[in-house]
This record gives structure tokens, C-alpha cells and sequence, in this order.
């Protein structure tokens, strides 16, 4: 996973000192697991990635749901990858596990469903060309990141974030096939698959 920005719309990363808001259990109710894991339909056994996982409140949610999946959580960020380590050991759910950067390599074109949920918007090209290569070739990335259109009281501003067209274009050009599901309240909701 590269550190490079280059392509990301908001300009600095998510300050892991701030990792309390990423708790707030108000958020499933606007970004609801169910909703998540229906549009995402991952088979029986299927290996599902929380691509930029945070503090993996939603990886372990995921997880509580579905113990016949192999769930992976994923960040950047050394300070992020402490509190994930810490939400796998509080959830006791052996099915999931923290993976670190360097662990992508061998994951290449084996994950059938990846998650990348109010992360679009801080995806360098290059990250993104690296979530492209861990799907395997039936697999689905369901991206669900803040809308520029909606009026919202939460989320980063408006010239940081993407509208659902702009957010399809930039993957379109990534080499995604894009299928626009419907929104959430905050957010649009974006299946993708690999064209190549």
C-alpha cells in the first residue's frame, strides 16, 4: 500500500487522534452492516476486506454477522492498526484478523468482496490500483463514502468529498466496471468490479 495521495480528493489523512467519532455507534444507524452485507452478497467462506478499516467497528460488525466468512481489516496507519488489533481481540471472533500493508502482496486477486466504506475520497491512485488487484476476478468492492449532493450534519466538507458521478468517473478511469445502488442518507453506495 502506497503512502502517495497523488488522485485523492481530500487533502491530508484522517487523523488518527480523532479515532473516537469512528466508534460512534450513531453510524450504523446511517450506514447500516445489513445494508452493507446485502449489497455485497459475499458467498459462504468468501474472504471479505474492511480496505481502510479505522478503528474496525464496522469489520467487526461485519464479522458478528457472519462467522462463515473470512474477514480481513486493513489501514494504513500504524496508530489505526492498534485500535483494529484491539476490536479483533474485544469482538473474540476468530474469523477475522488484522492485516497490515505488507500482507496485501499475497492477497492479490484473492478477495472476493472488499469494503471500502468513507474511503474513496482519501484514495491515492496508487491505493486504489492496489484495491483493484486484491479482487479476485468475480470479486465485488462496494464503495460507500460521503456524498457531495446531500445536506448532512456529519462528514468532512463538501469540496472533500465526491458526487455519486464523479465518484463513478474516478473509478471508471481506474479500470472499474460501476453499478450506482441506491444511496444511503449521507452516502452514495457504488458496486464495482475489475474490467481487467
Amino acid at each position: 500500500m502506497h503512502h502517495d495521495r497523488h488522485g485523492a480528493r481530500q487533502p491530508d489523512r484522517f487523523d488518527p487522534a480523532r479515532a473516537a467519532v469512528l466508534d460512534d455507534p450513531a453510524r450504523f444507524g446511517y450506514v447500516p452492516p445489513d445494508a452493507l452485507l446485502a449489497e455485497l452478497a459475499p458467498a459462504a467462506s468468501a474472504t471479505l476486506l474492511d480496505f481502510g478499516a479505522g478503528t474496525g467497528m464496522y469489520a467487526m460488525a461485519l464479522a458478528q454477522r457472519r462467522s462463515d466468512l473470512r474477514v480481513l481489516a486493513l489501514d494504513e496507519q500504524p496508530a489505526m492498526l492498534e485500535h483494529l488489533q484491539a476490536a479483533v481481540e474485544r469482538a473474540g471472533t476468530a474469523h477475522a484478523e488484522v492485516v497490515e500493508p505488507p500482507a496485501l502482496e499475497a492477497l492479490r486477486g484473492m478477495v472476493n468482496a472488499v469494503l471500502a466504506l468513507n474511503v474513496l475520497h482519501e484514495l491515492g491512485d496508487a491505493a486504489l490500483d492496489e484495491l483493484r488487484a486484491l479482487l479476485a476476478p468475480d470479486g465485488r468492492a462496494l464503495f460507500v463514502d460521503w456524498n457531495a449532493e446531500a445536506e448532512r450534519p456529519v462528514g468532512p466538507p463538501r469540496d472533500h468529498v465526491y458526487t455519486p458521478d464523479e465518484a463513478a468517473r474516478r473509478l471508471e478511469q481506474a479500470s472499474f466496471s460501476v453499478e450506482l445502488r441506491p444511496a444511503l442518507p449521507y452516502h452514495f453506495v457504488l458496486l464495482a468490479r475489475r474490467t481487467r
